[in-house]
């Protein structure tokens, strides 16, 4: 999964991902890699998010969860082209949350916006969507690139890992 994804990233971005993860075996997954861990620590999915946005020195981020493994390079390259005019591009997913934050496109002024959150002990994925101009992708648009449930299943337990290889490959 982590091998289909970064591959997509590369595709979508022209240059590899950083791959954001601080277990200490993590340097051997890709060593190709950049390997990036988290600055602030303890912050979970959200501090995941920032350490990629410290590390891209002001340039916009494309952050994909490395246990997705149906999202498709036009998917992520319609959230890149979401970023004009505002700070993120989040895509509705018609899931719980209604929106995915680790499958998003965020600029630079996240990075601050997250901070704050972390330091007043927020540590949703969504905390600092308030305090940013937040673009989303209408469920009408990620549709046509997919099944949402399908676009966003997120991989979690041995069963999920079973329902992921009897799907595999993914369309297109």
């Amino acid at each position: 999964m982590l091998d289909h994804v970064a591959d997509l990233l590369t595709a979508v971005t022209g240059t590899p991902p950083y791959l954001v993860a601080n277990a200490s075996d993590a340097g051997r997954w890709r060593p190709e890699l950049p390997l990036v861990r988290d600055v602030i620590t303890g912050a979970g999915a959200l501090g995941g998010i920032h350490a990629a946005l410290a590390a891209a020195s002001g340039a916009p981020v494309l952050c994909v969860a490395w246990d997705l493994p149906f999202v498709t390079e036009p998917l992520l390259s319609a959230l890149l082209d979401g970023l004009a005019g505002v700070d993120a591009c989040v895509p509705e997913s018609g899931g719980p949350r209604g929106l995915e934050p680790l499958c998003a496109a965020y600029g630079p002024a996240c990075r601050a916006a997250i901070e704050g959150r972390i330091a007043r002990g927020d540590l949703r994925a969504v905390a600092f969507h308030d305090d940013v101009r937040l673009g989303t992708l209408p469920l009408a648009r990620v549709r046509a690139f997919g099944d949402p449930a399908r676009l966003f299943f997120n991989v979690n337990t041995p069963e999920d890992v079973e329902r992921a290889e009897r799907a595999w490959p993914p369309p297109g």
